[in-house]
């Protein structure tokens, strides 16, 4: 029995631990912490690789169907559950934002790239447009 309560108060601190983290993830999306975001992301695969191999070990346990009815390890169970439910919701949340910001770094690199191609573009004498990577730049009088 004691085995078991280590294990999910174990579980529990790990659950808080990635619901902290996506606290700090959160912020560096918003900042846009590219260094941040990455080491993160790190951080959280170890993390719910972490909560896998806890919650498969809870799962062989020869106690597992004490998690329920024993007044020390019910509320506990109870709370890793609601933590983790909130745990897929942020990061849900932050995978959206990470879309929103490369769409907006995509959109940003195009606009970029269209206006680098607009300096040297100029127009043929038949009025059509026609790029120039040279414009101006090979003059040699």
């Amino acid at each position: 029995m004691a085995a078991l309560q280590g294990l999910v108060e174990f579980q529990l601190k790990s659950a808080e631990e990635l619901s902290q983290l996506l606290e700090k993830e959160k912020l560096a999306i918003t900042n846009r912490v590219a260094k941040e975001i990455e080491q993160i992301a790190k951080q959280k695969i170890t993390l719910i690789e972490q909560l896998r191999v806890t919650d498969e070990r809870i799962s062989q346990h020869p106690d597992i169907s004490t998690l329920t009815t024993t007044p020390e390890l019910s509320p506990l169970v109870d709370r890793i559950r609601s933590l983790i439910f909130d745990c897929q919701q942020s990061n849900a949340v932050n995978g959206e934002a990470l879309q929103r910001a490369q769409l907006s770094f995509n959109k940003l690199n195009n606009l970029m790239q269209q206006s680098q191609g607009k300096l040297g573009m100029t127009y043929t004498a038949e009025g059509q447009t026609k790029n120039v990577t040279t414009l101006g730049t090979n003059i040699k009088a």
